[in-house]
């Protein structure tokens, strides 16, 4: 079981015999989040939940990525970390977290290509991440435990491998991506984006990274390739088309880990209702007319 707040506070020698208030910050769809006051200084705590070594979470991995991605100056520093237990202490950001509808105002895809360009410049991750890999070991999973998932997904596994060799035959080099930015995971504090939640973070071609987060986003045409033209520096048809696949490939996997997590999860949520939405999303492109010239172009 994961521990208690006040099982962290206690375990923290730093913390002893000082004054603490400690916070529940109602977000995240995997771990519980804290606000930790002490002596009057905010700090963030983070208690993983349970089974996410099913959802393929590398907990090492994470720290040491969220590490990294701090050296790269676009994620808060890492203050005290409990490997035990897989818990870790942020700084405190005075900033506030985004939504959908701030991120797709003008001007605003310019800004996250360039908080994506100061961390795919920052120092390697640990690990990769593939999610072509990531979906198959999914998948097994959701076969051994017979759990549900959407209508017609597995009909259409056999485009899987046509994007995949779509993308391998000019493939860009990785870089360290964050690889699941939703709105939530994005903090602005009134200058600069900053990033949070690195438990998917990994070696990856930087169109899923972009791509992902025009999925996460509702990104339109227009903004799509403005995000593109910004981090890229343009907007061609094979870089657009590499993004829209990449697009597809986001909801393809993140809608088995939904579907894991409607069995596993504990957090009061609708999984099932969220899985449904990205397969949709991800059926519809597949089935769409515009398929088949994004893998010509890539």
């Amino acid at each position: 079981m994961p521990p208690t707040i006040e099982q962290v506070i206690a375990a923290i020698p730093d913390w002893a015999g000082r004054t603490v208030r400690a916070e529940r910050i109602p977000a995240g769809l995997t771990n519980t989040n804290y606000r930790v006051e002490v002596g009057g200084t905010p700090y963030f705590v983070r208690i993983p939940g349970a089974a996410t070594d099913l959802l393929a979470v590398d907990r090492g991995n994470e720290l040491h990525n969220t590490r990294a991605a701090a050296d790269a100056g676009v994620a808060p520093r890492v203050v005290h970390a409990i490997p035990e237990w897989d818990v870790f202490v942020l700084e405190w950001l005075q900033a506030g977290t985004m939504s959908n509808a701030a991120l797709a105002e003008p001007g605003v895809p310019g800004r996250v290509a360039a908080v994506l360009r100061r961390l795919h410049a920052g120092p390697r991750f640990r690990d990769q991440f593939d999610m072509f890999r990531l979906t198959e070991r999914y998948l097994g999973l959701v076969d051994e435990r017979d759990m549900a998932i959407p209508a017609g997904y597995r009909e259409h596994l056999g485009q899987l491998p046509k994007i995949e060799a779509a993308l391998a035959r000019h493939p860009l080099p990785t870089v360290p991506c964050h690889n699941d930015l939703l709105a939530e995971n994005y903090l602005d504090d009134g200058e600069r984006l900053w990033l949070v939640d690195w438990e998917y973070s990994g070696n990856n071609d930087p169109t899923f990274e972009l791509g992902n987060t025009a999925q996460e986003l509702g990104y339109g045409g227009a903004q799509v390739a403005e995000l593109c033209g910004a981090y890229f520096g343009e907007a061609s048809p094979a870089l657009l088309a590499r993004m829209r696949l990449q697009m597809i490939m986001s909801d393809v996997g993140w809608t088995l880990w939904a579907a894991i997590q409607a069995r596993i999860s504990t957090i009061d949520y609708d999984f099932t209702g969220w899985a449904e939405e990205r397969w949709s999303r991800a059926a519809a492109a597949l089935d769409g007319p515009d398929f088949e010239g994004w893998l010509a172009a890539v």
